[in-house]
């Protein structure tokens, strides 16, 4: 039993275990300001500007309440529906969700900070200085 409870603490104390428990930690919290930040700052100008178009109360009615089950023979006590608008407003939401996501992701990769350019290679020395090297040379032999 020790031996299995010290692969588990190897196990979890990897670095990438670690990073990754992170990750999902900061995941949750970037995930709870970008649904905010649709919620309640994108999506009611988008409401407004489409006149207060919400697709969730559209469905297809597959059988009413009150038939009977096509099947059993039984009474329905509620429709049976097929609830297509409430998969637009998913997939709306999560378009502007990914997008949004995006451009967070474009600002903070450019608020990084840029790696320094690698110092150039000094340029060669013209032909003025190639004689004054040779000259020095030539007066430190004498």
């Amino acid at each position: 039993m020790s031996r299995m409870l010290r692969e588990f603490k190897e196990f979890a104390m990897k670095g990438n275990v670690v990073d990754l428990a992170v990750g999902v930690i900061i995941g949750v919290a970037f995930g709870a300001i970008v649904s905010s930040m649709v919620q309640d700052v994108l999506m009611p100008p988008l409401g407004w500007i489409t006149g207060g178009l919400d697709f969730k109360d559209k469905v297809l009615v597959l059988q009413p309440k009150g038939a009977k089950h096509l099947i059993s023979g039984k009474v329905l006590t509620s429709d049976v529906v097929v609830s297509y608008g409430k998969f637009i407003n998913a997939t709306i939401q999560f378009l502007i969700q990914a997008f949004a996501i995006f451009i967070m992701v474009k600002l903070i990769n450019s608020a990084k900070r840029q790696p320094e350019a690698a110092p150039s290679a000094p340029p060669a020395p013209t032909r003025d200085q190639e004689l004054l090297v040779e000259i020095r040379d030539a007066l430190r032999t004498r």
